[in-house]
């Protein structure tokens, strides 16, 4: 993008590349066909149950799963990729994929991340999303959606800070989403569960962001794997998780 005597846009005036907000936006985008607004990570379980408040729910797994677990991963793939260290890729990826104790709760974080991945080479190509698609298909590594977009945002140029709170935002306003198509708030109320998130959305960046081994990436969140285990089996769903 450039101003019309050849400078950065507006002119002259020294603006940044946009280049790496841009590919921000874009991943995080719901509209970036990801696959992830069939999922409600666990919330249809509880529902199946009784009463939710969607808020409690939002912070726990924010606090418990998403920080610790999918948040790390994506901090450790981010550093890998801009170290060019794949085996430290690899090896936050499948740390990630074994402590997500849920068959279906797996299955969906490496069915979402592969189809970011697919969409991610035919879009932006580069090295990277090449790589880390034949790591994939040659099995070597499951390919979370964690660290598919931790890795992408790396390549774009986006810090490890803005990629996971980004992420996080993402992941948070997917189960809002999810929310208001089971019909448990309306969509006013699902923005400001978004907004009464913020704390709990800086606060697992935070820990996602102290990762310095893929054994610090854990989740210990036992209602809701068991709300998963039993969603898993019911006869009627409306999402995959």
């Amino acid at each position: 993008m450039r101003g019309t005597d050849g400078s950065g846009p507006g002119g002259g005036r020294g603006w940044p590349d946009p280049g790496p907000l841009l590919a921000q936006l874009q991943l995080t985008d719901s509209a970036f066909p990801s696959g992830r607004y069939t999922l409600s990570y666990g919330l249809e379980g509880f529902t199946q149950e009784g009463p939710v408040d969607v808020a409690e729910f939002l912070a726990d797994v924010l606090r418990h799963s998403a920080g610790p677990g999918d948040g790390r991963a994506l901090v450790l793939a981010h550093r890998a990729v801009a170290a060019r260290d794949w085996d430290a890729l690899v090896a936050a990826d499948r740390r990630l994929h074994a402590v997500k104790l849920n068959r279906e709760m797996r299955a969906a974080s490496a069915r979402t991340g592969r189809q970011v991945l697919d969409t991610a080479c035919l879009v932006f190509g580069g090295a990277v999303p090449e790589r880390l698609a034949a790591l994939v298909r040659a099995g070597a590594t499951p390919g979370n959606h964690a660290v598919v977009v931790g890795a992408l945002h790396a390549a774009s140029g986006v810090s490890a800070e803005n990629a996971v709170v980004c992420d996080l935002y993402s992941f948070a306003s997917a189960v809002a989403g999810a929310a208001v198509r089971l019909g448990r708030i309306d969509f006013r109320r699902a923005q400001a569960v978004l907004y009464g998130a913020r704390d709990g959305i800086g606060r697992a960046a935070l820990v996602a962001l102290a990762a310095r081994h893929p054994r610090d990436v854990h989740s210990c969140a036992p209602a809701a794997d068991a709300a998963s285990a039993a969603h898993e089996r019911a006869q009627a769903r409306l999402f995959i998780t």
